[in-house]
Formats: C-alpha cells, sequence, structure tokens
C-alpha cells in the first residue's frame, strides 16, 4: 500500500530563516510554518474574517 504524504509545501521561502505555506491534503486547511535556528512552529494560516484558509483536495 503506497503512503500519501499529509501535508505538501504550497510556498517556500528562506534558507535559515525559513517561512512556508504547508497545505493539509485531506482537509484543505492551509497552515504556516516558521523556523528559526533551533526554534519553530506551525498555525493555521487565517484569512480577515479569522477563519482558516482552505485550499481545494482532491476529496472535496
Amino acid at each position: 500500500m503506497e503512503k500519501k504524504e499529509r501535508f505538501k509545501i504550497a510556498y517556500s521561502q528562506g534558507t535559515l530563516d525559513v517561512v512556508q505555506i504547508l497545505v493539509d491534503t485531506e482537509t484543505g486547511v492551509n497552515y504556516v510554518f516558521r523556523k528559526a535556528g533551533y526554534g519553530g512552529g506551525m498555525t493555521p494560516l487565517l484569512d480577515k474574517d479569522g477563519k482558516p484558509v482552505i485550499s481545494p483536495t482532491a476529496n472535496n
């Protein structure tokens, strides 16, 4: 059985200080990932109304 990756990288910038937008391939929810040095974090990407940004997925 082939294992499908849960997240895909939709956008990436930087090499040492990295900012990426990841898309959950199951739900379509977009996340912002930030890495600087040894630290990092991820949070949902929100629109101007405070709702999560959702991309179309193969399931929709």
